[in-house]
């Protein structure tokens, strides 16, 4: 197959950037590894993206997906292995054949950041969870400890709060780090956080029954049914750094406001150029980078 553009990433970005790229008289495809939407379909509620003041995250990236695919063809389940340059094409090796394209946009996102300790790979999906949206209706009832104290870990509480879970957040540091109206909502919803610890270990035979939280440098078992890990995200950039593209010193996307890459046709937008990761950043980010290739491109 042959194309103007192939979009690597089906997240905000990714789908907004096939919208525009489309209406720009391009010809271009979005390959998603796993289901259109991305981390964005996780959330438990957005509530600061324009249109909708309160909108599940799966809601929204339905809708997303919906929208994008009246214009553009979105291959699910299928993943991006390589990409090269030769000569004015790029050669796309995906898990689903070859793919050739004049120009990319790589909107590949972050994953969820691990803890990395004890426990958490043996137990995942048995109890530790990346995602209370996905996993949370298990423990309906249930003690369940959130690590982190960001937004995502803070909106995570609240939706484990709201569907009857015993909830308690443990943060490495005094304050929380989320935007002043959510800590606001989780406080008056009674949230409890234990301060200034952290987790050594996930305690458990078959499933979850606990965790070994350090507290200054005292070491105690919090039992708890399950685990919710919301400690940030880490850009995914394979794809990037085989082309040669230049990261910032945290891992990101080095781009231009037209979200170029020092490589020519190539483009990045979402979250995986860092900055403000929000849901309406990487729609706009998706949006440049789909005009900026057809400016581009249109040029040859």
């Amino acid at each position: 197959m042959e194309h103007d553009v192939v979009i690597i990433g089906g997240g905000a970005a990714g789908l907004t950037a096939g919208i525009y790229a489309v209406r720009a008289g391009l010809d271009a495809i979005v390959i998603e590894k796993g289901v259109a939407g991305g981390l964005m379909a996780e959330a438990p509620s957005v509530e600061n993206y324009p249109g909708f003041r309160s909108i599940g995250g799966m809601e929204l990236a339905q809708k997303i997906a919906e929208h994008s695919r009246d214009y553009v063809n979105i291959l699910e389940g299928v993943e991006v292995i390589s990409a090269r340059r030769d000569d004015d094409m790029f050669i796309i090796n995906t898990s689903n054949g070859m793919i050739r394209s004049r120009a990319v946009i790589i909107a590949t996102g972050t994953k969820h950041r691990t803890l990395g300790i004890d426990g958490e790979e043996r137990l995942r999906g048995r109890g530790v969870s990346y995602c209370a949206t996905c996993d949370g209706f298990f423990f309906r009832g249930k003690k369940v400890l959130v690590i982190g104290g960001g937004d995502s870990a803070i909106k995570e509480a609240l939706y484990l709060m709201n569907i009857g879970c015993d909830v308690t957040v443990v943060h490495r540091r005094d304050k929380l780090r989320a935007e002043h109206a959510v800590q606001e909502q989780f406080f008056n919803s009674g949230g409890e956080v234990i301060w200034n610890a952290t987790v050594s270990r996930i305690v458990g035979e078959s499933f979850v029954e606990g965790a070994v939280i350090n507290k200054e440098g005292k070491e105690e078992i919090i039992k708890a049914d399950g685990i919710f890990i919301a400690i940030g995200e880490v850009p995914q950039t394979d794809i990037a750094l085989g082309l040669g593209v230049h990261l910032d010193d945290n891992g990101y996307i080095l781009v231009d406001k037209t979200q170029r890459t020092n490589i020519g046709y190539v483009y990045a937008a979402g979250d995986v150029t860092g900055g403000v990761r929000q849901i309406v950043v990487a729609c706009a980010e998706g949006a440049v980078a789909a005009l900026s290739a057809y400016e581009d491109l249109k040029r040859v």
